[in-house]
């Protein structure tokens, strides 16, 4: 048995049974890769894939347990290669930081600065993202944390741990008239165009529910993946916006008024993603710290090791 022969069939099921993407993925060829998962199994005894043909079509019973142990021995595997580099090099290595674009423009910018002058020879990626790219390159080994509001939570394979707890709120440009409607109200909002989130980001979810309460149907004109383009169509009178309160800044959205909206809309929380059973570095707690002070070292350890969230807001 080889740890090769493990990341093959662990990457057919990711890709779906699909051979040809697995060998792909893994700068292999196809047949090599049909070839091995072969040996495996009838090294073990027992077939891991159904078949017609040469395609493969499922996962067998034994399959399913054989796919968990091999996640959890290349999990460890890459554990050595982690906890061995970070003992080797000290304080130097690689951490991917996957976020969306609001906490990578409004929330990181001093976390990342005082990371780097805490950390000059730890090599700092970030990645941005939607909320469910951000979950599955969490899923994948891709990065070593996450950052969303949205998605996080619904993926087992990750730990997650509330930061922070925001609201969203309404801009509009100076003078509009709905400034003279306080408090503000779903029914006078839904008179207006809209202009917000796209349905997977930044709380969007609530921001329907809050609608459809009130059997109102609200006129979204325009969506966008960040706060930045919404705001810029807001300038420019397209409609009223809806955007998280953390993305509002004074000193760079002149002319634009922000409305507080949390007695419209749900409370939403970001939430910080750790990819189950992997071997954290020092620097991994620190940029957490940075990000979240009360995440201390003996919180994430605990819900590493508790397999569930260790700490609630």
């Amino acid at each position: 048995m080889k740890l090769q022969q493990l990341r093959y069939i662990v990457e057919i099921q990711r890709q779906g049974l699909n051979v040809s993407e697995a060998a792909e993925t893994l700068y292999t060829s196809q047949p090599g890769i049909s070839k091995q998962v072969k040996l495996l199994e009838d090294e073990l005894g027992v077939g891991i894939f159904e078949r017609s043909g040469k395609r493969f079509t499922g996962v067998t019973e034994p399959g399913k347990v054989v796919l968990g142990i091999a996640e959890r021995i290349l999990r460890e595997a890459e554990n050595l290669k982690r906890a061995s580099a970070e003992f080797a090099s000290g304080d130097s290595g690689r951490l991917v930081l996957a976020a969306t674009h609001t906490q990578a423009r409004y929330a990181l910018p001093i976390v990342v600065r005082d990371f780097v002058a805490q950390h000059p020879s730890v090599k700092l990626e970030m990645h941005q993202g939607s909320p469910t790219q951000i979950a599955e390159w969490v899923v994948a080994g891709d990065a070593d944390i996450g950052i969303a509001t949205e998605a996080l939570d619904q993926y087992p394979q990750l730990i997650t741990l509330p930061v922070r707890q925001w609201s969203h709120c309404v801009i509009v440009p100076e003078n509009h008239p709905i400034l003279k409607c306080q408090p503000l109200s779903l029914n006078e909002l839904a008179r207006w165009p809209l202009i917000t989130y796209d349905t997977a980001f930044t709380g969007r979810s609530r921001i329907n529910r809050a609608f459809e309460r009130i059997g109102t149907q609200p006129n979204v004109a325009l969506t966008a993946l960040d706060a930045d383009v919404i705001k810029t169509y807001v300038g420019l009178g397209l409609g009223l916006g809806i955007i998280s309160a953390l993305a509002v800044d004074p000193q760079r959205d002149s002319g634009l008024v922000a409305i507080d909206a949390s007695h419209l809309f749900e409370s939403n929380t970001t939430r910080l993603a750790l990819r189950r059973g992997t071997y954290l570095r020092r620097y991994d707690f620190d940029l957490i710290a940075l990000f979240a002070p009360h995440l201390s070292k003996r919180v994430v350890e605990m819900a590493m090791q508790g397999g569930g969230d260790a700490y609630q807001l």
